[in-house]
């Protein structure tokens, strides 16, 4: 009877931690370069109450095998995973709004010399002409510099190749290239807030290179990649998560429905 009551309890604690993921999810539906996250379940160990027996033959009688018999314990997670699948390109019409039509992700760095990851382009100009993040993160070059725009320029346009033009006095003048960076892991990146990731042991070494070259991606200019959340998959997955939870619960009061009979036997 106690072995259903912590497979119930079990059960409950993982449709719980599915919740979380699935309302973080809805809250960044319109969050720019966003992964969403997807919550794995495994059975837990199996206790063994009778073990297996091959097919045997006695006294000339052939008697057929027994399967094991088990009794699960309940439930545990597998997996939290982030999903880094694309998601849909919004026209905004800013020079300096950029998405990447690819796998590759854009290079900021922290005032502490930090490296962080994006797929959320929109960037600024700050008041000494360098290029930075809503955070103020500088947005690296190919070079990992701090790419400089300038004070002075006239206008700005960026190709899908990550060449910064920029016009002053009348001519125009490549100052930087972009630099993307990918990993033969990307599943692997740990979410560090403010729509950035970095480096886990498991995402493989940043293989840093330039728009359009294969496997990175080109640079759109004028676009925000948004969120790869969908409303109506999670929607769904919520009514699914609430059902389990409420049916482990089910679990729970039942086993003390029997309980509460046993001790009444002795009355």
């Amino acid at each position: 009877m106690l072995r259903s009551m912590y497979s119930g309890i079990s059960g409950m604690k993982n449709f719980q931690t599915k919740l979380d993921v699935i309302g973080n999810n809805v809250a960044n539906v319109n969050t720019a370069g966003f992964k969403k996250g997807r919550v794995l379940f495994k059975d837990m160990i199996s206790q063994q109450v009778g073990s297996a027996n091959a097919p045997t033959n006695q006294n000339g009688v052939n008697l057929g095998g027994i399967n094991a018999k088990q009794i699960g314990l309940g439930s545990q997670i597998q997996s939290i995973d982030t999903l880094h699948t694309e998601g849909s390109t919004q026209s905004t019409g800013r020079t300096l709004d950029l998405s990447i039509a690819g796998n590759g992700y854009f290079r900021v760095q922290s005032g502490n010399g930090e490296e962080f990851y994006t797929r959320a382009g929109s960037f600024y100009v700050d008041a000494s002409g360098t290029l930075v993040n809503g955070d103020g993160y500088k947005v690296l070059n190919t070079n990992n510099q701090a790419i400089t725009i300038g004070t002075n320029a006239e206008n700005i346009a960026i190709d899908t190749s990550g060449r910064i033009n920029v016009k002053v006095n009348g001519n125009w003048n490549v100052v930087a290239t972009l630099g993307l960076t990918r990993f033969s892991n990307p599943e692997g990146l740990e979410k560090a807030g403010g729509s950035l990731f970095q480096t886990s042991a498991n995402s493989g070494t940043p293989l840093n290179g330039t728009p359009g070259a294969e496997g990175y991606g080109e640079v759109m200019s004028g676009t925000l990649e948004m969120s790869n959340v969908d409303l109506s998959e999670e929607f769904t997955d919520m009514i699914v998560a609430q059902r389990g939870f409420q049916a482990n619960t089910k679990v729970i009061t039942t086993s003390d429905e029997v309980l509460q009979e046993l001790l009444n036997l002795k009355r």
